[in-house]
Order: structure tokens, then sequence, then C-alpha cells
């Protein structure tokens, strides 16, 4: 048996980004799918940033707020486009979202977009005051 990891000199330790963007995904599908709110918020956050994570430990990007500002965006987006698509705007109230599935799945979308695009947002803000 040989005592090397296979891994050559350049990379010491591995990612642990790849965890939680399946952890992440999976109570994404979890919370949506079954209507669970809070574990859908969650896991879109978890995912959204996981995502950020890893593509600027891999060197795609040079910092994690500009991809956590798409990925908020299509979030958000995607949300107001499903209550839209699926929904008779007549039939929009703030009743409707607590026994509406479709809509407090979207509302769940939306919410961890929006958190997304906030800490995206935070983050570049605090980052150009401290330069």
């Amino acid at each position: 048996m040989d005592d090397e990891t296979g891994l050559s000199d350049q990379y010491v330790r591995s990612s642990p980004w790849p965890l939680f963007v399946a952890v992440g995904l999976a109570l994404a599908e979890v919370g949506v799918f079954v209507g669970i709110f809070p574990i859908a918020v969650f896991g879109l956050v978890l995912f959204g940033g996981s995502v950020a994570g890893i593509l600027t430990e891999s060197g795609y990007t040079s910092r994690p707020w500009p991809t956590l500002l798409a990925l908020g965006t299509v979030l958000a987006v995607a949300g107001v486009a499903i209550v839209l698509w699926q929904t008779p705007l007549s039939m929009i109230s703030l009743d409707a979202f607590g026994t509406d599935g479709i809509l407090s799945r979207a509302l769940a979308i939306s919410v961890a977009g929006v958190a997304l695009v906030l800490a995206g947002g935070a983050a570049t803000m605090f980052e150009r005051s401290a330069v």
C-alpha cells in the first residue's frame, strides 16, 4: 500500500464546499417540495452560499459577493414568476399564503433570494467601505 494520498503537493487539503452544496440542495428540495418554509429557506441560503464559496475557492471568481447577488436575484425572480404563473392576481392575498401550497413555496424561494441579495449587498458595501 502507498502512504501518499494521491493529491499533488499543490492541493494539501480537500474542500468542504461540496458537502455543503449537497446538504443545502437536499434541504432545499425537502423544504420546497414538502412545504416546510424554514427548511426551504435555510436550504436555499446554504446552497447559494456554498456555490458562491466553491466558485471563489476554485478561482472562477475573486470574491463570493457578486455570485450571492446573482443567485439571490435569480431565486427572488423565480419565486415571483412562480406566483404570477400559477395563481391569478385576484387570488393572491396574505391569507392565501398560509393555505395555498404554491404561494407559500414561492414565498420561501423569494425570501431565500432576498436574504442572499441582502447578504451579498451588505458584504459588498462593507468591503468597499473598508478599503
